[in-house]
C-alpha cells in the first residue's frame, strides 16, 4: 500500500495541488489559475488524489471545494521528503530512472511547455 501511496504522490502537478490545498480549501478554478494547468488536468489529478483518499470535496453552489483529508499526516510525509531530499543532495534528481527530465518526471521547462504555459506565457 505504501507503493500505491507514493505512486499517487509521484506526479509534480499532484504535489503542487497538495501544496496549495495545504493552505486551505480550493475550487478547481482556483487551482487552475494558481498552477497554470488546464481545468481537465487539475480535475484528473484531483480525481486521482480523491481515489487515493488524500483529498475530499464538498459542494458549494455549482462548484466543489477540495481539501486535504489527513492534513497533519500528509504534511508530515511531505516535510519528511523535503528533509530527506536536503540530506541526499542532487542524487534523486540525477536518478536515471526517476530523476528530473525522465519520462513521467519532466524538467520544469518541459512541464510548462507540456501544459501550454511555456508558449507565450
Amino acid at each position: 500500500m505504501a507503493a500505491a501511496l507514493f505512486h499517487g504522490l509521484s506526479d509534480p502537478s499532484r504535489l503542487a495541488i497538495l501544496q496549495h490545498l495545504s493552505l486551505g480549501e480550493h475550487r478547481v478554478r482556483d487551482l487552475t489559475e494558481h498552477l497554470g494547468l488546464a481545468q481537465s488536468t487539475v480535475s484528473a489529478h484531483l480525481a486521482c488524489l480523491r481515489d487515493c483518499g488524500l483529498v475530499v470535496s464538498r459542494p458549494q453552489g455549482r462548484a466543489s471545494m477540495f481539501s486535504l483529508t489527513s492534513a497533519p499526516e500528509l504534511l508530515g510525509v511531505l516535510d519528511a521528503a523535503e528533509r530527506l531530499l536536503a540530506s541526499t543532495g542532487s542524487a534523486v534528481a540525477l536518478c536515471p530512472n526517476y530523476g528530473i527530465g525522465t519520462e513521467g518526471n519532466p524538467a520544469p521547462e518541459q512541464l510548462r511547455t507540456h501544459t501550454g504555459q511555456g508558449e507565450g506565457a
